[in-house]
C-alpha cells in the first residue's frame, strides 16, 4: 500500500506545480495585456497631439508650457516593460514586440517634443539612453537606476530608453544619426555628441548643467 501513498503524494505535488505554473502564466498574460492597452492609450495621446499641432498651425504655447507635453504613462510603462522582460525573458516574442512598439512611441514622442520646442521656443532637457541586455553591458542596470533617480528628482527631465540591439529600422536610423556605437551604455544629452560608458550620478549632474533649470520633486526619492 506504500506505493499508493507515494503515487498520491506525486499526484498532489504535480497538481500544486501545475496550478502554480498556470497562475504565473495567467498573471504574465494579464501583465502583457495591460502593457499593450497602455501602449495603445499612449499612441492615441501622441496622435491627438500631432493632429492638434497640424490643425492649429499656431499652438497656444502658454498652454503647452503649463501642461506636460508627454504622457506620464510613458514612464510608468517603461517600469512595467522591465518587469515583464525579467519575468518572461528578453527573448520572449511578446516582450520583443511590445518593446518595439514602446520604442516607436518614444521616438514619436521625442520628435513631437522637438517640433513643439521649436515652435514655442522651449528648452526641454532630455536624454536618449541606449542600453543592452545581451550580456555585454555590465553596468547598464546601474545606469538605469541612476536615470530613474534623476527622472524622479527632476520631473521635467525626459529620459528615452532604447535597447541598442532591438531589430527596429527607426531605432537603427536614430542610432546612425547620433553615431551611437559603444561601449554601452550611451547617452545623448540634449542632442549633443554621444557619451559612452557608465556615468555615476554626480558625474551626470556635472555634465548636465541644464538640470539646474528644472524644478525638483517635492516628493522625497530613495
Amino acid at each position: 500500500m506504500a506505493w499508493k501513498k507515494y503515487l498520491l503524494t506525486l499526484v498532489i505535488t504535480a497538481a500544486i506545480f501545475a496550478t502554480a505554473f498556470y497562475a504565473a502564466w495567467r498573471f504574465n498574460q494579464a501583465r502583457i495585456a495591460d502593457i499593450a492597452a497602455t501602449e495603445q492609450s499612449i499612441s492615441i495621446d501622441i496622435l491627438s497631439s500631432e493632429t492638434q499641432f497640424d490643425l492649429l498651425g499656431n499652438l497656444d504655447c502658454k498652454t503647452i508650457e503649463e501642461n506636460d507635453i508627454l504622457s506620464d504613462e510613458l514612464n510608468s510603462l517603461a517600469s512595467r516593460l522591465s518587469v515583464a522582460e525579467q519575468n518572461l525573458g528578453s527573448d520572449n516574442k511578446q516582450v520583443i514586440l511590445l518593446k518595439k512598439q514602446y520604442s516607436l512611441l518614444q521616438i514619436k514622442d521625442y520628435l513631437l517634443l522637438e517640433q513643439i520646442s521649436k515652435k514655442c521656443n522651449l528648452k526641454p532637457v532630455y536624454i536618449l539612453y541606449f542600453y543592452s541586455n545581451a550580456g555585454d553591458c555590465a553596468q547598464c542596470g546601474e545606469a538605469g537606476q541612476v536615470l530613474t533617480y534623476l527622472r524622479q528628482t527632476y520631473p521635467g527631465l525626459r529620459v528615452y530608453s532604447f535597447d541598442y540591439n532591438l531589430d527596429l529600422s527607426a531605432l537603427k536610423t536614430l542610432e546612425s544619426l547620433y553615431k551611437v556605437s559603444g561601449p554601452l551604455p550611451a547617452y545623448i544629452i540634449n542632442g549633443r555628441a554621444p557619451i559612452f560608458g557608465f556615468k555615476p550620478l554626480d558625474e551626470l549632474q556635472k555634465i548636465m548643467p541644464e538640470l539646474k533649470t528644472l524644478a525638483t520633486s517635492t516628493t522625497p526619492t530613495n
